[in-house]
């Protein structure tokens, strides 16, 4: 009996000092931090936030020898797991686990030195604003503008010349200048997009592009955590994605894991040998590189999937550098690999976005990019990324979306691809004379393509993009066409997404092709423009019309639930036309392209399967009212819209 109330008196004292610890732990007193302070030249990322699932923070750490420092973090709930020395003496990178108990608040990290001196950089995590579940990403019930933002809206002339950058001044005649569109320019202009019909804007990048010349597009980047100050500043682009949030509209994001700008602040100091791909190339000639030294890509993108190529064409794709100006990342060194998934994070924090578009999605590491994109989503299980794979090949865009079933058991996890396949058929379709293997029969088998993807209405549309000749010009400036392939790009089950200036019918006739031409000022975005698009003073009839040709197809989309979800039925072209219908339980959408110069009489008894015998339709672009019975005159060519929904 004397044994058993021993053993009993000593296991509750050990339970007593094991709650006592317990407690002390989750009472641990931070040290406090009376005064900020920054001794140390870079931290990136620069803040971080506390509840995220994955619990790891990594900490680029530069600054002159900093590497023989040895790091110390006193804060709850912070552990300072690993410290890691690169190539370069002058990094350091720190492995961070930030428990969930930790607190939003500052913290000193110390960096004690040979000399026994010390550094101090405050750090900070901060509470998150919303619910991972409320980043809400585009869908099918989206229209997205495109902006290129240099060229949409001059709002601050003040910023259009920035002491200390690279490139001065700007040029409106000289396409590959800057015009100094900014991010307030956009802002400002928010009521004309939403008038329009779009629900979420993506605007092309706008981190700082120190670049000598050509910095206006935004894809060189010299700083991946710092907005250009051309276009503003960290708060005008949180003021757009706050504005666009209390319109219920998505900011959507231009980002770039393939390559930096070439005057990025590491290339002056590569924290490893293998930051960049081929960097010792680039090391060893970097006095007189261009683009005779540079080791392009061979953009040979079918390398990811094909099942025959040779491991040289794969590394020739993924390795070589786009441009000799843009350094092609090297996603395979894990501590590049974590800067790039960490920014990603922190922008869609920073920002509250609604989407991110990945640039050249093809070319980086792509079992990185898995990751990147698996990183993402497991953080916002709500959000969409769309990748760009510029292919005219379905199984090639297919290949890249989730869930999708490829033969070597590839998960890419992301949400959204472009449809650069469709682009091509509805361009081919509106430009070729009709026949039996010609016309609008592309558009008709290009959809029927659908079946090789996942999620077809999850896929990003376009009649065209920042790179490629404006739609009106790839249409021969016909009017009529460019009404027919919007109409039928908005019907059809995918995320649409439209270019500035194309409800104007922006051109490039004079150059097609040329960027610089491609990307023209939005006329009205310039105090001294004669001509204003906002307001539609100056505009010709044929530009109003389409202005409100393609407001009154978005403004009745915004409602749509057979145009956001609906069954999708289309009918083989007869004589020139084409008929397509979007169904759910309460709508029909009816699409009708007609190609002939000629009056024609529509059979139709045809259409049976559509249900809507004896049913009266409202054409949505001049609300008059029909009886669908056994026929309709078709009066003119273009496109038709009706709708059951009265």
């Amino acid at each position: 009996m004397k044994t058993l109330k021993l053993i009993l008196i000593t296991l509750l004292v050990a339970m007593v000092f094991s709650c006592q610890e317990t407690i002390s732990e989750e009472n641990e007193v931070s040290e406090s931090v009376t005064e900020i302070q920054n001794d140390i030249e870079k931290v990136e990322p620069p803040h971080w936030w506390i509840g995220f699932k994955n619990q790891d923070l990594q900490l680029l750490v530069k600054h002159p020898n900093i590497g023989k420092a040895t790091a110390k973090i006193n804060y709850a709930g912070v552990s300072l797991v690993e410290t890691h020395k690169a190539d370069s003496p002058n990094y350091l990178f720190l492995d961070l686990e930030i428990s969930e108990a930790t607190k939003a608040g500052q913290f000193n990290i110390t960096f004690q030195l040979e000399d026994d001196s010390e550094l101090i950089q405050t750090y900070e995590l901060k509470s998150r604003e919303k619910s991972a579940e409320d980043y809400i990403g585009f869908n099918s019930s989206d229209a997205i503008y495109l902006i290129t933002p240099d060229r949409f809206a001059n709002a601050n002339p003040q910023n259009d010349e920035v002491e200390g950058l690279l490139q001065q001044g700007i040029d409106r005649t000289d396409g590959y200048a800057r015009h100094g569109g900014d991010l307030e320019g956009i802002t400002n202009h928010l009521d004309y997009i939403e008038d329009i019909g779009f629900t979420a804007v993506w605007p092309c990048p706008v981190l700082e592009n120190d670049m000598p010349s050509g910095s206006y597009h935004g894809y060189a980047m010299t700083d991946f955590y710092k907005v250009d100050p051309r276009f503003g500043t960290l708060e005008d682009y949180k003021t757009l994605a706050n504005e666009l949030e209390a319109r219920d509209m998505k900011l959507i994001m231009d980002q770039v894991a393939n390559h930096c700008g070439l005057e990025h602040w590491w290339m002056k100091d590569l924290p490893f040998n293998d930051w960049v791909n081929y960097q010792k190339l680039y090391e060893d000639n970097k006095n007189h590189w261009d683009w005779k030294t540079t080791k392009t890509s061979n953009h040979r993108r079918t390398t990811n999937q094909d099942p025959y190529a040779s491991k040289l064409d794969h590394k020739e794709m993924t390795d070589g550098w786009f441009v000799s100006g843009m350094p092609d990342l090297n996603q395979r060194n894990p501590f590049m690999a974590n800067y790039i998934t960490q920014n990603s994070i922190w922008w869609v924090e920073t920002l509250g976005l609604g989407g991110i578009r990945q640039d050249t999605y093809p070319y980086p590491d792509k079992d990185f990019m898995s990751h990147w994109a698996g990183a993402i989503m497991a953080e916002y299980p709500n959000f969409s990324i769309v990748g760009e794979e510029w292919s005219y090949n379905p199984l090639l865009i297919g290949y890249w979306q989730k869930e999708h079933k490829n033969y070597d058991k590839y998960e890419s996890n992301l949400t959204s691809t472009m449809d650069f396949a469709m682009q091509r058929n509805i361009v081919d379709a509106l430009n070729e004379n009709e026949s039996w293997d010609k016309g609008l029969v592309k558009m008709y088998e290009g959809l029927a393509n659908d079946f090789a993807y996942t999620s077809p209405k999850n896929i990003m549309a376009f009649p065209d993009n920042h790179d490629m000749s404006r739609i009106f010009t790839q249409l021969n400036g016909n009017v009529i066409h460019t009404k027919m392939a919007l109409s039928y790009l908005l019907m059809m089950p995918r995320i649409p997404q439209i270019y500035y200036g194309t409800e104007i019918l922006m051109d490039d006739f004079n150059n097609p092709g040329d960027h610089g031409l491609i990307r023209t000022d939005f006329p009205g975005g310039w105090s001294e423009d004669s001509i204003n698009a906002f307001t539609g003073e100056g505009l010709s009839p044929k530009q109003k019309e389409m202005q409100l040709f393609l407001k009154k197809i978005l403004t009745y989309r915004k409602t749509s639930e057979a145009l956001h979800n609906g069954k999708t039925l289309h009918f083989a072209p007869q004589d020139g036309i084409y008929v397509l219908a979007r169904i759910a339980d309460n709508e029909t959408v009816v699409h009708i392209i007609n190609k002939n110069e000629e009056e024609q009489n529509l059979d139709l008894t045809r259409f049976k399967e559509l249900g809507l015998d004896g049913k009266t339709l409202k054409n949505i672009m001049n609300q008059e009212e029909i009886k669908w019975n056994t026929s309709i005159n078709l009066k003119t060519k273009g496109s038709l819209i009706f709708s059951t929904s009265l």
